[in-house]
């Protein structure tokens, strides 16, 4: 960029002086204006894209983001990752991976979160590290702390016959139970299998769904339509649905006795009330006795009872 002297105005006429100045810093804001596009940084693309993978295994999600370098000519096991020593297994910053749910790998228990994942490359197999502590740029380093290794397993390195350029890690072998992580370079692949538990899941919801709506839900139904005064037999189906399938609440049989009163069935309110105290004092509460004591009272002069 030029460089741009003061201009020094020499003469008399201050009109003439003034325009000049102007003149001059206009023509710097020009200049500045012509060469501002060589100060901006060009952009090239990543020696090592990033890549995120999303997938989801049985019930659970399982999200991989890393960076993806290439070989370019160079021998990468052994050399460029050298065998026996931690690597961030990618470039950049340190690979990561989510679970939502809790997971199993290689048999050992992997709490659902965030991990850094960690290899240690040999010749013949593997260690694979899920690594709770994911703030360090590549590896842990000095700062490597066995107690933050969540999960650790051993597997074999596989020989590809053909070359792969850049570093792919995917998920493979998808069941309805796990997945296997594949990890491919060169001419090297590992296979980190996953577990997730589905059966249980399923058949939870599948016990949920056949057996119809749960004890708080006819709970809940039976006393809305109570207080919003609603079909009362219908409430009181509801309400022997909800101690059917959930047993004895004190609270739940009050309602119950609630809504017989509001049927007009005043002796089996009463007995059913009674039922609530018992249950009530049974479990140290003393507030639904005093407000079964209140209501049979009340339900008695109605029913003409002494």
């Amino acid at each position: 960029m030029p460089t741009i002297f003061p201009i020094l105005c020499l003469c008399y006429d201050t009109k003439l002086c003034y325009n000049m100045k102007k003149l001059f810093y206009l023509t710097a804001l020009l200049l500045l204006v012509a060469y501002a596009p060589a100060l901006a940084q060009i952009k090239t693309p990543a020696p090592s894209p990033v890549c995120k993978v999303n997938q989801e295994v049985g019930l659970i999600k399982v999200d991989l983001e890393y960076s993806r370098p290439s070989a370019k000519g160079r021998k990468i096991f052994g050399e460029l990752v050298p065998f026996g020593e931690m690597w961030r297994t990618g470039a950049n910053a340190a690979t990561k991976v989510t679970f939502s749910d809790d997971a199993s790998v290689g048999g050992g228990k992997l709490p659902k979160g965030t991990y850094a994942l960690y290899t240690i490359p040999g010749e013949k197999e593997w260690s694979v590290i899920f690594y709770k502590n994911t703030n360090f740029w590549g590896t842990p380093g000095k700062d490597y702390k066995e107690e933050d290794v969540a999960a650790r397993v051993t597997v074999p390195a596989q020989s590809l016959r053909d070359a792969v350029e850049t570093l792919t890690m995917n998920f493979n072998n998808l069941r309805n139970n796990g997945a296997d992580l594949e990890i491919s370079w060169e001419y090297t692949k590992v296979v980190v299998p996953i577990t997730v538990d589905t059966d249980s899941k399923v058949m939870a919801d599948i016990k949920a769904t056949l057996d119809g709506p749960s004890a708080g839900a006819y709970y809940a139904a039976a006393r809305y339509y109570y207080e919003e005064k609603k079909d009362m037999a219908q409430a009181l189906a509801w309400v022997d649905k909800s101690l059917e399938k959930g047993g004895e609440k004190f609270w739940i049989v009050r309602q119950k006795a609630l809504i017989q009163a509001e049927l007009g069935r005043y002796k089996d309110a009463i007995a059913t009330a009674e039922k609530s105290t018992e249950l009530a004092k049974a479990d140290g509460n003393s507030d639904y006795p005093r407000m079964n004591d209140k209501s049979i009272a009340e339900w008695k002069k109605k029913a003409g009872m002494k």
